[in-house]
């Protein structure tokens, strides 16, 4: 049998209030041609379907209306979907009997009965060309802290750090079901971050609160045959092969410009597993204006007209500038070049101004005059955090933001 793992789809996304909803159009439709030119039995798909916890129907839509598209293409096709932590878990379940008849299996929640797990709900058995169980999937999705029993985040004696009850669960749903799944491959899915994984900045939320966000990945038992994971974009591979993330569909933030995106697709042979990674095209172009450094704005205005000239571009690009600091005040920077932006077919997705730093940081961090934390104010250590970060000072409404955070603390 053969299986495609992908995750972290992000259904409703915006970047810089520009909607990617055409870009998953044209990723799912690519998608459903992989199904078939590979001869997919089985998709997985480990999480963060949407973006958020209050998807729009249009972005529903373009879900439901994929997952028909892909059962029509490969009528046999049995897609097991798990929930992630950007999810809806109640929603990602609540069109279950109409799943029931596309062959879609989607778990949101943890199951449980009078408080007792029942690993049973979130068993799928996968059927052979006979009819007969050829695989089982044990579809298993983010798990809150409320899902991970005796679990406690405070350094006591008394509860489980998250590792040991994270560690404690998958022991329990795996020694639920062994005697169930025989001798018949097993495969799993997750959605939570493994050490060892490395993470991309702005899309990616840390999760698993408490102080430790990671787990190894020796907490999925050895009758696991396969992990099939999200919440890393990257794709990646740990524990030899057997937990991989088969990262986001496309670039969700800048960080994610050096990734190859595609999806995972699995060699099944008893409960011999292997995989390879399959490239899937962006929808669209993502950029980093330079792809290295900063640029001034002659240099920018001459890089897009470069951007632009590429023959059947497709969808409009998304671009990332990177520009240094000048005579100019940073608002005007800004200005003239949200100006070359708004003049041809690209997207912004981002401008930061960079200013000069010293050449010997370390000398000029040791010079400075340590100050005690009693001689500060909030709201000062804000403003240079932001100075530092971003290389301009915060503006009005951000101060007005931190106000607002500060007050309601």
């Amino acid at each position: 049998m053969r299986a495609l793992h992908t995750a972290d789809w992000h259904i409703g996304q915006t970047l810089n209030g520009w909607s990617r909803e055409r870009e998953h159009e044209v990723f799912f439709a690519r998608l459903a041609d992989v199904l078939e030119e590979e001869d997919i039995d089985l998709l997985l798909v480990a999480g963060d379907i949407f973006d958020n916890t209050n998807p729009s129907g249009e972005s529903q839509r373009l879900l439901y209306r994929s997952l028909a598209e892909f059962k029509r293409r490969r009528p046999r096709l049995v897609t097991v979907i798990s929930g992630g932590n950007h999810d809806p878990a109640l929603r990602l379940e609540a069109p279950a009997d109409l799943f029931e008849s596309l062959d879609i299996h989607a778990i949101g929640t943890v199951r449980r009965q009078a408080g007792v797990l029942d690993a049973r709900e979130h068993l799928v058995a996968i059927p052979g060309p006979n009819g007969n169980p050829a695989l089982y999937v044990l579809a298993i999705p983010f798990l809150r802290a409320a899902d991970l029993t005796g679990v406690t985040f405070s350094d006591t004696e008394t509860g489980l750090s998250i590792e040991a009850a994270a560690r404690s669960f998958h022991a329990e749903i795996v020694a639920a079901v062994e005697q169930i799944v025989d001798d018949l491959p097993l495969i799993a899915t997750g959605h939570l971050h493994c050490m060892g994984g490395i993470e991309s900045e702005g899309a990616e939320r840390r999760i698993l609160i408490g102080g430790s966000h990671a787990v190894p990945p020796d907490i999925f038992p050895p009758r696991l045959d396969y992990v099939a994971l999200g919440h890393l974009h990257g794709p990646q591979s740990l524990d030899g092969g057997r937990v991989r993330y088969s990262g986001s569909c496309f670039p969700l933030s800048a960080s994610e410009i050096r990734y190859s995106h595609g999806v995972t697709i699995l060699e099944i042979d008893g409960r011999s597993i292997t995989t390879r990674h399959r490239d899937i095209p962006w929808p669209a172009l993502v950029l980093r204006l330079p792809k290295s450094g900063t640029m001034n704005l002659n240099d920018l205005e001459v890089a897009l007209l470069e951007v632009v000239a590429v023959p059947d571009m497709g969808l409009r690009p998304l671009v990332y500038v990177e520009l240094a600091a000048g005579p100019d005040a940073p608002a005007v920077i800004i200005g003239k070049a949200e100006a070359l932006l708004r003049a041809l077919p690209v997207r912004p997705a981002g401008i930061r101004i960079h200013r000069a730093v010293d050449a010997d940081p370390e000398s000029a961090a040791s010079a400075a005059p340590v100050i005690s934390l009693k001689d500060t104010q909030p709201e000062d250590l804000f403003v240079q955090a932001f100075s530092r970060r971003h290389g301009i000072a915060p503006d009005d409404r951000h101060l007005a933001g931190f106000r607002d955070i500060l007050g309601s603390l």
